[in-house]
C-alpha cells in the first residue's frame, strides 16, 4: 500500500530563503557529464519552496538520476520502488498550472501511482523528449525549466541501463541553488514571466 508520511498543503508553504528583488532562484545540478541549469516557476509555489529547502540541505547530494529513458526522461532524487516513493521525506499536493507544460527541458516531479496525484518531495524528471511528452500535461506538475545542459541530460539518458532503466554507472547529484538576474536568464535565452514583484512569497 501507499505510505504516506505526509502532504504539504498550499497553507503550508515552505518558508523561501531572501533572494535579492531583481533575482530569481535557478537550480543546479552537476554531475559527472556535466552542469544542468533550470529556472524554479514561481507559478508553482509549494514545488519551488520544496526544491529550494532540499537543495540548501544538500538533500540530494547522496543520490543518482536512478531512472534514465532515451526520447523519454531523465529521472532521480529519490529511490524508485514498487511499494511508491517512500523514501520521500513528504508528499506535495499537485500544483497543475495550464501555461507549465511538458516541453523538452521541463522539470516535473515525480509520483507513484496514487489517486491525488501528489508529487513525491525529493523526486525530479527533466523531459527529453524534443516533441514533448503532453500526456503528462495535468498529470505530473512541472515546476522548472531547463535553461541550459540539455546536451548533458542527453548524454545522461543514452548511458548503457539495466532492466529497470537504472544507469549501470551510477550518476551521482549534487545540487545547489544560484541566483540569476532578469538579464542573465536572457542571456541564457529564457525570458523570465512574470517580474520579480510578482513572485511567490519569500
Amino acid at each position: 500500500m501507499l505510505k504516506i508520511l505526509f502532504v504539504l498543503a498550499a497553507s503550508a508553504l515552505f518558508a523561501l530563503p531572501a533572494f535579492n528583488a531583481d533575482s530569481y532562484p535557478v537550480g543546479r545540478i552537476q554531475t559527472d557529464k556535466g552542469e544542468i541549469l533550470f529556472y524554479l516557476y514561481p507559478q508553482t509555489p509549494n514545488h519551488q519552496a520544496s526544491f529550494i529547502k532540499l537543495a540548501n540541505a544538500h538533500y540530494f547530494d547522496s543520490l543518482t538520476f536512478n531512472r534514465v529513458i532515451k526520447n523519454f526522461v531523465a529521472q532521480g532524487g529519490c529511490p524508485d520502488t514498487p511499494e511508491g516513493f517512500a523514501g520521500s521525506p513528504y508528499n506535495l499536493a499537485p500544483e497543475f498550472n495550464d501555461s507549465l507544460r511538458h516541453v523538452y527541458g521541463a522539470v516535473g516531479a515525480g509520483r507513484d501511482d496514487n489517486p491525488g496525484k501528489l508529487s513525491a518531495g525529493c523526486q525530479l524528471y527533466i523531459v527529453a523528449n524534443k516533441n514533448g511528452l503532453a500526456r503528462l500535461d495535468g498529470n505530473y506538475t512541472v515546476y522548472g525549466q531547463v535553461i541550459n545542459g540539455m546536451d548533458v541530460v542527453e548524454a545522461i539518458v543514452s548511458v548503457p541501463t539495466d532492466s529497470t532503466d537504472a544507469p549501470l554507472v551510477p550518476i551521482k547529484l549534487h545540487v545547489d541553488i544560484v541566483e540569476m538576474t532578469a538579464a542573465q536568464l536572457e542571456g541564457y535565452g529564457f525570458e523570465v514571466t512574470p517580474s520579480p514583484t510578482d513572485r511567490a512569497p519569500r
